[in-house]
């Protein structure tokens, strides 16, 4: 943060009684944790009940669709750090009705549905958890800012309810006394983490992780759990009447660029395994699981191992500038990603080791 910034920027590290959405997932839990370290009074919602055990802890086992249960939960509460949500990664014809419907129902009405409750309650923070791919378009992304338009490009329904929730949030901001932001992390990965690694922990059981995906140039960015957990903390803490965030959004991520397969070395190193040395070329790639798609969709093949949009996230640039929240928040991410790959590599390994247990091979 520049000194002029210091000089101006007012914040309140005081949170309050703190409700924390998806407690029992990957990012709450591990927010849950880190915030009754520091001394907050918590409350856990979730639809899965929570394993941890405080005496500052709350918790709250149910639909975030439940209004009546919402707005008890959100009773005496301050700040809210709003994180559940469906990740429903593909779109398109490969969604059903149903699933498109739960999708809108949670991410978006349940979302509108909390922070009413959180405006009804006299609580003041309201800190969204969106994601990066808000304004992905499909093309190279190099430093992406806040400042570019959001995706028109809904190939899947998690950026698409996304887009819509975010932009509702952040327009509220300042109404019935509540300031919102939103914060746009990167992949996220670290300790209790199922999404980042599975893929390739997947492919490498069934055989068939033979090759590299591009040349290996393309970079992207990650978001360490405890780099976005402080990330969210520290737009909490500016989000009062004059702080820098209210109405704002933050890419909040490892702030290091890296290519994923390079990335992702000493994970399968660790897990016993090499990584592939031949390489085939990503438009070559994308175009076979495009196809394969197809003939999934009309000829009830099995899906591809890999969706189409996977492999933009290996083919592109792709990756986004943390300066906003550096300027505004004073944001640094605690974590190096080698930090980072140290302490989480014992989970990564134990969950490997289940996944193949299971697989029976």
């Amino acid at each position: 943060m520049t000194s002029t910034a210091q000089e101006t920027a007012k914040t309140n590290t005081d949170l309050g009684t703190v409700l924390v959405t998806g407690g029992s997932g990957f990012v709450g839990k591990n927010f849950v944790k880190t915030l009754l370290e520091r001394g907050f009074k918590v409350k856990s919602f979730d639809i899965i009940e929570s394993d941890i055990e405080h005496k500052n802890l709350e918790i709250i086992t149910g639909n975030i669709c439940e209004k009546e249960l919402v707005e008890k939960a959100c009773e005496g509460v301050d700040t809210v750090f709003h994180t559940a949500a469906i990740i429903g990664l593909k779109g398109g014809k490969a969604v059903s009705k149903e699933y498109r419907d739960l999708s809108y129902a949670i991410n978006v009405d349940g979302t509108k549905g909390l922070l009413a409750a959180l405006q009804k309650a006299g609580g003041s923070r309201f800190i969204y958890t969106a994601s990066n791919s808000v304004i992905i378009e499909g093309k190279p992304i190099v430093n992406g800012t806040e400042d570019a338009p959001y995706t028109n490009r809904f190939n899947d329904l998690y950026t698409e309810t996304k887009v819509i929730a975010e932009k509702w949030v952040l327009e509220q901001d300042g109404k019935e006394g509540v300031h919102t932001c939103s914060i746009r992390p990167s992949g996220i990965w670290g300790p209790g983490d199922q999404t980042m690694f599975r893929l390739f922990f997947e492919q490498i059981i069934s055989g068939m992780f033979i090759a590299q995906v591009g040349d290996g140039s393309a970079l992207l960015d990650n978001s360490y759990v405890h780099n976005l957990i402080h990330g969210q903390i520290l737009a909490a803490e500016h989000l009062v009447e004059g702080g820098t965030s209210p109405g704002q959004a933050y890419f909040i991520n490892d702030g290091d660029p890296v290519n994923m397969f390079a990335f992702s070395v000493p994970i399968i190193e660790a897990c016993g395994n090499k990584m592939p040395r031949f390489k085939v070329p990503a438009s070559l790639v994308k175009l076979i699981m495009v196809i394969w798609q197809e003939l999934h969709f009309s000829l009830k093949f099995p899906e591809p191992p890999l969706p189409p949009l996977a492999i933009e996230r290996l083919a592109f640039h792709n990756f986004f500038s943390i300066e906003k929240a550096r300027k505004d928040l004073g944001y640094e991410p605690p974590y190096t990603t080698q930090q980072g790959i140290e302490e989480s590599t014992p989970f990564y390994v134990e969950l490997f080791k289940k996944m193949k247990a299971e697989s029976g091979k």
